[in-house]
């Protein structure tokens, strides 16, 4: 009999929580210290990957700013301490008159033995938050050249290829070939400029490492590729003219107007026949939820596989299944649109659910969510961090800059960090933190 079952055959609601980011997470740990504790439900977080790591980190990671491992998460450390149970697993299938979902088998990616058989797990509610993966839009050599940031594993990807991109060029006396040393990145929102400005400063940081026939101004090129007339479309203009600005300070390309039409395994083609070389390519444009949860038990989904809810975050056909973050379609009715996916979407979200999912269990309506949009922030590095704040922080739109900008961006993976792990342990890790760094290099090495 599984813990799942043993809940229900003892009466205890199951919560199972699919997808361990930061929504997710967030919501899975305080839903056990609230009820987990108490034994008035059994919390069930279940992930694919076995530690966390904040997806706005990602491109750091990618550039060597920061080693993923100084901030991952383990999933069961996270439960054990907050009295959830964790599953690992990938989520295949739904079975809504059972109340269950399926897991596939664990492999082992070395032997290729089975760790764990496909299995079922039982719920009495579902909250689905498995989050986004970028969407190459079927373009032609996207999914064999090109580098998405979804995962931790593919932000380590780039960064090994880009230190051996470096160390192949520095051996052979400089690049030899018009690609080498470029790098394209396809796609001007916030993942795309923020990776661009951290790789500025990356680059020539490894540079400086003993890599002495590499010259960071000449060889080393960085290119933005965007379909939009400016950068970060989704943010409002004074924005993207300010972070235009900052990125041609760092005679970063920035192409607007061009579609890609192709990527190659040395360079990117756009629909006006301009050709980008690269030896490196990373597609950063475009989002999708999983393809798992296309019209995935006859719940209703978009376009985007994302599943369509109401206000209360409860899916349109499954009152007793919610979604939320980037795999939900959620209504707002004040723009006449949907909520964009944000990270502060994902934990207004969280904190909702948080509130009213134990009226829910009784038997309670759950009340409409609001969404408050609290501006923008873009990250350019050590350079500047640029951003708007909007909604309740201020009457209107503040445009803000520079090292005040920078304080909020940082304490906003702060915030994420206290809704896991509480003021304590928050306050010691940065701390520790703060006094390592002093005695490291700033780029990682290896």
């Amino acid at each position: 009999m599984t813990s799942t079952q043993t809940a229900a055959a003892a009466g205890v609601h199951r919560i199972v929580v699919v997808g361990g980011g930061a929504g997710g997470l967030e919501l899975a740990t305080q839903l056990g210290d609230k009820l987990g504790r108490r034994g008035r439900a059994q919390i069930t977080l279940v992930d694919r990957a076995r530690t966390h790591l904040w997806k706005p980190l990602l491109h750091q990671v990618a550039a060597g700013c920061m080693d993923m491992n100084d901030h991952a998460l383990d999933y069961l450390a996270q439960a054990r301490w907050h009295h959830f149970q964790f599953q690992l697993g990938h989520m295949t299938g739904l079975d809504r008159d059972a109340k269950c979902i399926w897991l596939a088998p664990l492999m082992d990616p070395e032997s290729g033995e089975e760790v764990l058989p496909a299995r079922p797990l039982h719920y009495d509610t579902l909250v689905m938050s498995v989050g986004s993966q970028t969407n190459d839009f079927g373009t032609p050599g996207a999914q064999a050249h090109a580098i998405a940031l979804d995962m931790p594993e593919q932000a380590e990807r780039f960064r090994s290829r880009l230190l051996n991109a470096c160390l192949r060029a520095n051996a052979q006396g400089g690049p030899k070939e018009p690609w080498q040393l470029h790098v394209a990145i396809i796609g001007a929102g916030a993942t795309g400029v923020e990776l661009a400005a951290e790789l500025h400063n990356s680059t020539r940081e490894l540079v400086s490492f003993g890599l002495d026939h590499i010259d960071p101004e000449r060889d080393l090129r960085i290119s933005i590729i965007e379909a939009a007339p400016r950068v970060l479309p989704a943010l409002p203009e004074r924005l993207s003219q300010a972070t235009l600005a900052l990125l041609e300070k760092l005679h970063i390309e920035v192409l607007t107007n061009e579609r890609v039409t192709e990527v190659t395994a040395h360079g990117v083609r756009t629909q006006s026949g301009r050709e980008v070389p690269a030896e490196i390519t990373v597609w950063a444009a475009g989002i999708k939820a999983p393809e798992f949860l296309r019209d995935i038990a006859g719940l209703e989904t978009n376009r985007l596989n994302q599943l369509v809810v109401n206000q209360t975050l409860q899916t349109t056909r499954d009152p007793s299944i919610f979604a939320m973050g980037d795999c939900a379609a959620c209504p707002w009715p004040e723009k006449q649109g949907w909520i964009p996916p944000r990270a502060q979407s994902a934990h207004q979200q969280a904190s909702h659910l948080l509130a009213h999912l134990p009226g829910h269990i009784e038997g309670r309506p759950v009340p409409p969510w609001k969404y408050k949009d609290f501006g923008s922030l873009v990250s350019l590095g050590s350079y500047s961090t640029v951003g708007s704040l909007m909604g309740s922080i201020t009457r209107g739109s503040l445009m803000i800059e520079g090292y005040f900008a920078g304080m909020m961006y940082a304490s906003l993976y702060k915030m994420h960090e206290y809704a896991l792990h509480g003021f304590a342990k928050v306050f010691l890790d940065t701390l520790a933190r703060l006094i390592i760094r002093r005695t490291e290099p700033h780029v990682k090495l290896h």
